[in-house]
């Protein structure tokens, strides 16, 4: 208290009884993955395409880094954090970690390579035209992949048209790349040749295997998934990168699981996010059911799944590619918290960028799929692409709906957040009541958002804080206990209308 020496009025600022907490922001993602350059030393903040471009590059072939942080903020999304992993334990910046494409090889007046990624043994050969007395400029392209025909391209020309070897290739080839290396009038036609092409370097020093231990990286070099341990604002994580380096060839089925576990790991330690996991690309309904409930048999409800992988327009090569879902799932996350509110199921959301999907799934299918886990992206008829699932990878019930989830951790952060000045205060009768009624005010308006169940707010919540939950032997050990109970909101998943068939005369509007 002030003292008062001589004669006059005194104004005193004094406290409130509770001070307000306010809400901790829901919609960070964390990216970890390949790119052309940048830092590996610690998780770079982007908040927009051209900041990740000047950063880390552009779209490169075989990787989905960039692909994944444009989906992301094409779908609504604000703020990210991109952790750059290598295959070396050392990299820098122009040295072997940069992602390279194979040396290009010339047949004629072209030059061709494989596409980064590509494995086995790739070879093009020239052919003539089938066909009697066909166009002197007109030849056949053939690929082969480890001695087999791969991709025939019959009938292409060098002259400026849609048949052009170039461009027919580049649109349609997954496995090769070619470019016209003259300038002017259409070259001559290529002889008839068979040549061998040198294999794509894919990250760090070419070939090879890629151990799990790269992305779960180290916390004190602030590497991989163990650099976002000290970025507290991130609630969503995903690896797009994971299955592209199985498609490579760099790890097994069973590399990806160890490091699908560690992403999980990771959240579970934190405890504040949620990962967002790919499933390996290709797999029919069966057979990623088959994958979910014998390998990856996760069970965590800091986790989910989301199939199939989508079609989007790659920048790139100006054709459309198949992509890992996560990016611009972790977007729609991002949307869904900004126009609804985090206790909203990211759900029944149109997909941005999407054209088309790797699987089209039928009811029956999805029938199978949504128990598991698995929520399904799904094409409807004059709707669009949407997400048609909202589901964790929990076994408990109370854990099923990703709303209730991230709402939990949405709730414990603001809080923990907001009440960081009761520490060191007199453990008395009156700093619990300043606590009720700080939570309670929180919760008071989080109920009216529409975040918590119950017609008033006694039945959507309570806080006790009082000398039954701080008993003589807690108050001596220097500890405050705040019991909360929530009732969140959970999804309608399932709609049901019962309709029945009235016969005439038994039903109608009263008057």
């Amino acid at each position: 208290m002030p003292s008062y020496l001589s004669p006059g009025v005194y104004v005193e600022e004094v406290e409130s009884g509770s001070r307000p907490i306010e809400g901790v922001g829901t919609s960070v993602a964390a990216f970890v993955g390949f790119a052309q350059r940048g830092p590996f030393d610690e998780p770079t903040l982007i908040t927009n395409w051209s900041q990740f471009v000047s950063t880390f590059g552009d779209f490169v072939d075989g990787t989905y880094l960039a692909s994944a942080v444009y989906g992301f903020f094409a779908n609504g999304g604000g703020i990210c954090y991109v952790v750059r992993i290598a295959e070396g334990a050392e990299a820098s910046d122009t040295g072997a970690g940069d992602l390279a494409a194979g040396s290009e090889v010339q047949v004629g007046p072209y030059a061709v390579k494989p596409r980064p990624g590509v494995a086995g043994e790739i070879s093009v050969e020239v052919a003539e035209a089938e066909g009697d007395d066909p166009p002197s400029d007109v030849f056949q392209l053939i690929v082969k992949r480890d001695g087999q025909v791969a991709e025939t391209y019959p009938s292409v020309t060098t002259k400026r048209s849609k048949e052009n070897v170039a461009t027919r290739v580049n649109a349609k080839s997954e496995l090769i790349e070619i470019r016209e290396t003259g300038r002017g009038a259409a070259p001559a036609r290529p002889d008839v040749q068979s040549v061998a092409l040198a294999p794509a370097a894919s990250v760090a020093g070419g070939a090879g295997s890629l151990a799990p231990e790269v992305y779960v990286g180290d916390a004190d070099r602030r590497t991989g998934l163990g650099g976002l341990e000290a970025v507290d604002e991130v609630t969503m994580v995903a690896v797009p990168d994971l299955m592209g380096a199985f498609e490579r060839g760099l790890l097994d089925l069973e590399s990806v699981v160890a490091v699908q576990q560690g992403i999980i790991s990771h959240c579970e330690l934190m405890g504040d996010r949620v990962a967002i996991l790919d499933p390996p690309p290709g797999l029919s309904p069966q057979q990623i059911r088959g994958w979910r409930t014998e390998r990856a048999n996760f069970d965590s409800k800091y986790a989910t799944l989301y199939y199939p992988w989508i079609s989007v327009a790659d920048p790139a090569s100006g054709r459309a590619a198949l992509v890992p879902p996560s990016g611009h799932i972790a977007g729609i996350w991002a949307r869904n918290d900004d126009t609804r509110g985090v206790h909203k199921a990211p759900a029944n959301e149109v997909v941005r960028g999407a054209v088309a999907l790797q699987t089209q799934l039928t009811k029956g299918e999805h029938d199978l799929l949504n128990p598991i886990g698995l929520n399904c992206i799904r094409a409807f008829p004059g709707r669009g692409i949407r997400v048609w699932g909202a589901r964790t990878l929990a076994s408990d019930p109370a854990w099923r709906y990703l709303n209730v989830r991230r709402l939990f951790n949405y709730l414990e952060e603001s809080i923990l957040a907001g009440t960081q000045w009761v520490v060191f205060e007199p453990n008395d009768d009156a700093l619990w009541a300043r606590i009720r009624r700080t939570v309670s005010a929180f919760l008071v308006n989080e109920w009216r958002k529409g975040s918590l169940f119950g017609l008033t707010p006694d039945e959507a919540f309570y806080v006790k804080c009082d000398r039954e939950t701080n008993p003589p032997e807690s108050v001596d050990a220097g500890q405050v206990i705040c019991e909360i109970g929530v009732a969140p909101v959970k999804p309608a998943e399932f709609v049901v209308f019962r309709l029945s068939q009235l016969t005439g005369g038994t039903g109608g509007v009263d008057e």
